[in-house]
């Protein structure tokens, strides 16, 4: 019996998943969570097969659920899925250390099988883009090992900052100190090797998902 925990904050599609994985030739638990705090609570308390994992989920923010993940469970197997197809996207995403990328376009059918492929510990993306897929650079590893080092506050802090917020607006967004909002700065710029905002901005940036969701970093 494999136990997999589908990480979406959408109800609907977290049925459809289910739904889909009724396909699978595999004996299959299915667990649910809605944002990264459950998501991260759940791993805790079982043992997860895989996760397949919503990029756009509260606290995710763009790739950093993913690393964030990662960093804390290297051993789980972690499939995204997600709404956006960008060849780009994907590349960053199997270049983070997901083994696989589902398009939520994807047939019921074809999901049960890319499941099924991952479990067996192969990676998995759509036939159509595996030719179009490039191996992320050296430097966007480097920095995805950066920003695995930072705490989900910290990580929100510079997503702050990526949208112009001064600190005292920071602190009002997070309902935190603006003392504590300076510590949260300097403890990622330390962690990040940087000294500026606008390299923090630039940092941010890169990890950020076209196109995101308006609400992306206003979610706790």
């Amino acid at each position: 019996m494999f136990t997999l925990l589908i990480a979406d904050d959408h109800p609907l599609y977290r049925d459809a998943l289910r739904l889909a994985l009724t396909h699978s030739d595999k004996p299959l638990t299915l667990l649910e969570s809605s944002d990264l705090n459950q998501t991260l609570e759940i791993i805790q308390q079982h043992d997860i097969d895989l996760l397949l994992l919503d990029l756009h989920m509260p606290g995710s923010n763009d790739l950093f659920g993913l690393i964030h993940i990662r960093k804390l469970y290297p051993q789980l197997p972690v499939a995204v899925v997600s709404g956006l197809e960008d060849k780009n996207i994907i590349s960053k995403v199997m270049g983070s250390g997901a083994m696989g990328f589902i398009p939520k376009t994807t047939s019921a059918q074809s999901i049960a099988e890319a499941v099924g492929r991952i479990l067996d510990g192969d990676n998995w993306i759509p036939d159509a883009m595996v030719n179009e897929i490039e191996q992320p650079d050296s430097e966007f590893v480097q920095l995805a090992e950066r920003v695995a080092t930072l705490t989900p506050a910290q990580y929100k802090v510079l997503c702050f900052m990526r949208d112009g917020l001064l600190n005292k607006q920071i602190g009002y967004e997070l309902d935190i100190a603006e003392a504590t909002v300076k510590a949260h700065v300097t403890a990622l710029f330390k962690k990040l090797g940087i000294n500026n905002r606008t390299q923090a901005v630039l940092i941010s940036s890169q990890l950020q998902l076209e196109p995101p969701a308006p609400e992306l970093c206003h979610k706790s």
